[in-house]
């Protein structure tokens, strides 16, 4: 009887190793398509959720990019006046505070900037007039905007280096 006895518990432990490893098998062989559509659902939720919120702050920190830039560039513009005597020619544009113009340049203190960029955030050039045409001012700055054309509302604004009241 003793034989039996042990027979049969060797063969409940061969059983509860067999279906355990069938349940490990079973976990790992992957998700249902239940549980698959559930992520699937509560991902796009989220997307839904987040995704507005971020295209429109793009648009804005593109803006606020542009801003800052024509604020930079109007301090080296600044500094290269104070070298130069002279604000950069329209033909020159801001390219010259980066390499040196062709004439005075024994005066010329510069590259007044680390790297060349002359880009906005939209991956248009920005404009630069010497003497300003719509501010009367010494001088202009303008991007496009994201249409890259002249004029615009909205996200197609353009930005520039002068104020709007400032022609009142």
């Amino acid at each position: 009887m003793k034989g039996n006895k042990s027979q049969h518990a060797h063969s409940s432990r061969h059983s509860a190793r067999m279906a355990l490893r069938k349940a490990r098998r079973r976990a790992a062989a992957g998700f249902t398509l239940i549980e698959l559509m559930i992520v699937a659902v509560v991902l796009a939720i989220l997307a839904a959720a987040v995704i507005p919120n971020i295209v429109g702050k793009t648009e804005r920190a593109r803006r606020a990019r542009a801003q800052s830039d024509i604020a930079t560039y109007e301090s080296l513009l600044d500094l290269f006046y104070l070298d130069m005597g002279r604000y950069p020619a329209s033909e020159e544009g801001l390219r010259v505070l980066y390499y040196a113009p062709d004439m005075d340049e024994e005066r010329w203190d510069g590259p007044y900037m680390k790297k060349p960029t002359f880009t906005d955030a939209w991956g248009g050039e920005y404009v630069y007039r010497c003497p300003g045409t719509y501010s009367g001012q010494a001088y202009e700055i303008v991007s496009y905007g994201k249409d890259g054309e002249e004029g615009g509302e909205g996200d197609d604004e353009d930005v520039q280096s002068w104020l709007e009241t400032e022609l009142r």
